[in-house]
């Protein structure tokens, strides 16, 4: 059973994943995201792409985000994020849209954007690419992105600013140059 880590929210269980398709962020990989971020992620903007459960958010909003944008492309990803801030208490809107649509029409830049999409997906590409392409990350924002250790990317005209490898799941931390 997954639990919200740290923070207004800490010890609350998220609804079982029953999903075979949708692979959420261990508990330990999640804590290490927000321990590094600790003193960044308050009164942030951040934009969870590729949501699912929608632990991330819910665990950037727990740990004191001014406000969190989720967005994924399946319903029953958005069905789940839902019913998982519904059992927090939360009040939020859960964006249905595919990734790349979403970055396209959006027109306000987050202080720190999760990206975790399906592995070996090969969407990493286009969408820093995206998200650059619209400035879509404040000046000193910073993008996590999730993935396989194995998976390679380019990182664009990003700055990495630290790897951190958990067993086979690698964060990859973005900053702009």
């Amino acid at each position: 059973m997954m639990r919200i880590s740290s923070g207004k929210y800490k010890g609350r269980r998220l609804i079982e994943n029953k999903l075979s398709f949708v692979r959420p962020t261990t508990d330990k990989v999640r804590q290490a995201l927000f321990v590094k971020l600790q003193f960044f992620v308050p009164e942030k903007s951040v934009l969870d792409l590729f949501c699912g459960t929608g632990a991330m958010g819910i665990e950037a909003l727990s740990r004191g985000a001014a406000k969190v944008t989720m967005v994924d492309k399946d319903s029953r990803s958005v069905a789940m994020a839902q019913a998982n801030l519904k059992n927090m208490g939360i009040i939020q809107k859960v964006i249905r849209c595919d990734a790349l649509m979403f970055l396209e029409k959006c027109n306000e830049a987050f202080d720190l954007i999760i990206l975790d999409p399906p592995y070996k997906s090969g969407l990493y590409d286009s969408v820093l690419a995206k998200i650059l392409q619209r400035n879509l990350l404040a000046d000193e924002g910073i993008v996590v992105c999730e993935h396989a250790t194995e998976d390679k990317f380019e990182t664009q005209d990003f700055e990495i600013l630290d790897e951190k490898r958990y067993g086979n799941i690698t964060l990859t931390y973005l900053g702009k140059k």
